[in-house]
């Protein structure tokens, strides 16, 4: 297909995929004004690559095939920050994970409208419980509320990690649902964490915030980056593996 860029020139996209071993690797082909071709991966584990607009479609092929363990390599990297989207449903008896632990909803008939968390409950009053939307409408608006106090509540105590706290707060924290990372920290300086992310574990939320904290001072995942990962929280490789497992 053809789609414009920022600089409203034009340019071709085309899907394209080699395989390696076991593998497919799918990636984007991209065309564009240029005399050079380039390959990159991107955070959301998929590949590019960025060819002259003349160029065949095997030079793409040819370009990736050689690369391909190189590729796996920083899409295995990736690949941990791409939450799975289960299939919520909104009926009494249903579970759903809050910190880590599952909750049996409970759905009652009243008026005013609430959800409270209790004893391994998560009790809804709506004015219609017969009506799946309306318990997940008051069920999601509670968790983004619950999100936006635990995660401001965490980043508080995972900022004393660090020797310089203040050198590593963030500009701003924003909370939203995204499909494919946990959690990032942008050029500006400002925390964006996945909602999904307060039905893991306190140690798992700690785990993510760090993280970002340190991109304050580190952008990259280089040898610096994890050097000071691994300095403010020695065990940050176990709380990725708990984060994994209870979230797949």
């Amino acid at each position: 297909h053809i789609m414009r860029n920022t600089c409203d020139s034009l340019q071709s996209v085309e899907k394209r995929s080699v395989r390696y071993g076991a593998h497919v690797i799918e990636f984007r082909l991209v065309r564009r004004d240029r005399r050079t071709l380039e390959i990159a991966g991107e955070p959301d584990a998929s590949v590019v690559v960025v060819a002259p607009a003349q160029a065949a479609l095997e030079a793409g092929d040819a370009k990736v095939r050689p690369r391909a363990a190189w590729i796996r390599r920083p899409q295995r990297y990736f690949m941990q920050f791409l939450p799975s989207t289960p299939v919520r449903r909104y009926l009494a008896g249903e579970t759903h994970l809050y910190l880590g632990r599952q909750h049996r909803l409970k759905i009652a008939e009243g008026d005013p409208e609430a959800v409270k968390v209790a004893r391994g409950f998560i009790h809804v009053t709506t004015r219609c419980p017969d009506r799946p939307s309306s318990v997940e409408a008051l069920v999601e608006g509670w968790y983004r509320e619950r999100a936006h106090r635990k995660f401001a509540e965490r980043l508080e105590i995972n900022l004393r990690r660090f020797a310089d706290p203040e050198a590593h707060r963030p500009k701003g924290l924003i909370v939203r649902k995204i499909k494919r990372r946990w959690g990032s920290m942008s050029a500006a300086g400002r925390l964006l964490l996945n909602l999904r992310l307060i039905e893991a574990p306190a140690t798992a939320i700690d785990y993510v915030i760090t993280h970002e904290l340190c991109h304050v001072v580190e952008p990259n995942h280089g040898q610096k980056f994890f050097s000071l990962l691994t300095r403010v929280m020695p065990d940050w490789e176990r709380r990725k593996q708990h984060l994994e497992r209870i979230m797949a």
